[in-house]
This record gives C-alpha cells, structure tokens and sequence, in this order.
C-alpha cells in the first residue's frame, strides 16, 4: 500500500522502483496493479447516480404509509 502513495504523490513508477530498491520496473507494476481505493472509485464512477449508497430519498407518502403502521 505505500508503493501506491508514493506512485499517487510523485505519478513517477519510477521513483516508486528506486524508492522499493527495484531493479526492474515489472516487479514494481506488481506492487502497484490492485489498488484497492482505485478500483472502488472506478466503481464508483460507473455507477449510476440513482444506485449510488445514500441517494435514496422516500416520497412522504411512504414516510406517511410506514408512521401508519403499528
């Protein structure tokens, strides 16, 4: 997980090599493949706004129906 905040703070693959003591960049693409905060915000673009976590707002008639019920 470092491997990704130094790669987010510099945008330098590079950097990230030198600063794991790489040789070769292949070994840290490994590193920096599955992020996991990456991958939720992809995710998370492609979800339509109506299926996104806490847009649901209930009518007051379901408000209404559901203060009806015992």
């Amino acid at each position: 997980m470092c491997a990704m905040i130094v790669l987010r703070s510099t945008q330098d693959i590079r950097k990230v090599s030198l600063w794991l003591g790489h040789s070769d960049l292949a070994t840290t693409e490994i590193y920096t493949r599955a992020d996991p905060t990456e991958k939720l915000e992809a995710l998370n673009a492609i979800v339509p706004l109506h299926l996104r976590r806490g847009s649901f707002r209930p009518s007051d008639k379901v408000i209404a129906m559901l203060r009806a019920k015992p």
